[in-house]
């Protein structure tokens, strides 16, 4: 089992491919699910479900995800990329070789307590292939009824997992503020519309309102990384912009900071003068592990099976999608002490891959 796991890994690893552009990827999957006695199907581009049918009602569903990152790897592996540029510095070449043992090991089981989809999803990294999957109508079609996926993890100790009910990662919003003035050579600033002190009094009012407006307790992050203004010293600014970041747990959350920002938005506009246009992307909705399903796991697993994380992480998901159709479980699989997940250095020790794969098929046995 190892040694498939290693071979299916530094395969995947050796053709990293970006987004919904999976060509080599999905031959690879195919290649060995063909083998197998389950139903092939393609819901959207890129990605390709097998469905194993045991004549139950229900369904338990597992999710891997096969894009890479634009990453040019700096490590000198054997298995190293093949592909300039791309990378798979996220361990998404794991979460697939995982899921095509898990597909070996349900084949050699016809008494499973619930028929198995295997979902193998595009674009996690780019514009959310999961929403896709869920759009199909594939998780209604083959009756899914619990959904399980898992993320390799930095910083936990190898071959572990762990997870914890409700918020487990975060709602995600890129914040964008565009803020037009008018330029006048600063002798005549009373003429102008000065978009410099504007973006200025947009920052500090969002940051002063994001750390009153909500418990401190409650974890967001809400951050500016990028501002430009301005073109010299001695004219206003006729043009700032502002990037940045939101991060938080709840929708209600998001919603709530949102109409925040707009009302400061408006309050400077009208202050300055000038135009201030807030834009926040769509993002990921938070994920949200559900609880019975949780309780579940671990009292029937045990409780050293899968740990609990005293706190949610900050980054984001896009299983969060698959969450909002059925009853689903994320997990973390620790990897020790590794480079960070996007590091064009990571590489992990695959050994902990099979203590993810056999995870999952005790999700599968225990009813």
């Amino acid at each position: 089992m190892e040694n498939r796991l290693r071979e299916d890994r530094r395969a995947l690893h050796r053709i990293p491919e970006l987004d919904r552009e999976l060509p080599e990827t999905l031959r690879y999957v195919q290649g060995v699910l063909k083998g197998l006695h389950c139903e092939l199907t393609i819901p959207c581009e890129g990605g390709l479900c097998a469905y194993f049918h045991r004549g139950r009602e229900e369904t338990t569903a597992f999710r891997a995800d096969m894009d890479a990152l634009p990453i040019e790897e700096a490590g000198t592996a054997p298995y190293r990329s093949l592909h300039p540029g791309r990378m798979h510095a996220c361990g998404h070449d794991g979460h697939t070789a995982m899921l095509l043992e898990l597909a070996r090991r349900v084949e050699e089981r016809e008494d499973l307590p619930w028929n198995v989809l295997l979902i193998f999803q595009p674009a996690e990294e780019t514009t959310g292939g999961a929403e896709a999957i869920c759009e199909s109508g594939v998780l209604e079609r083959y009756h899914a009824a619990r959904i399980f996926g898992l993320h390799l993890w930095p910083g936990l100790p190898a071959g572990t997992l762990w997870t914890r009910p409700g918020p487990l990662m975060a709602k995600n919003s890129e914040v964008s503020i565009e803020i037009t003035g008018r330029s006048v050579h600063i002798t005549k600033a009373a003429q102008g519309a000065d978009a410099l002190w504007a973006g200025t009094e947009v920052v500090r009012r969002i940051y002063a309102m994001a750390a009153e407006d909500l418990p401190p307790e409650e974890l967001r992050v809400l951050r500016f990384g990028h501002m430009t203004s301005g073109t010299v010293r001695n004219a206003l600014s006729a043009r700032t912009v502002i990037e940045g970041t939101l991060r938080v747990f709840s929708m209600e959350t998001f919603h709530l900071l949102r109409r925040r920002m707009e009302e400061i938005a408006g309050a400077v506009e009208a202050e300055t003068g000038c135009t201030v246009a807030l834009h926040l992307s769509r993002g990921y909705p938070p994920v949200c592990n559900d609880a019975a399903l949780v309780r579940t796991i671990r009292d029937r697993l045990g409780e050293d099976a899968v740990r609990l994380l005293p706190t949610p992480e900050l980054t984001a998901e896009d299983f969060s999608f698959y969450q909002q159709r059925l009853p689903g479980v994320f997990c973390f699989l620790g990897v020790g002490d590794t480079p960070p997940l996007h590091a064009a250095d990571f590489d992990f020790d695959e050994a902990v891959l099979a203590h993810g794969a056999a995870f999952f098929e005790s999700l599968l046995l225990s009813e």
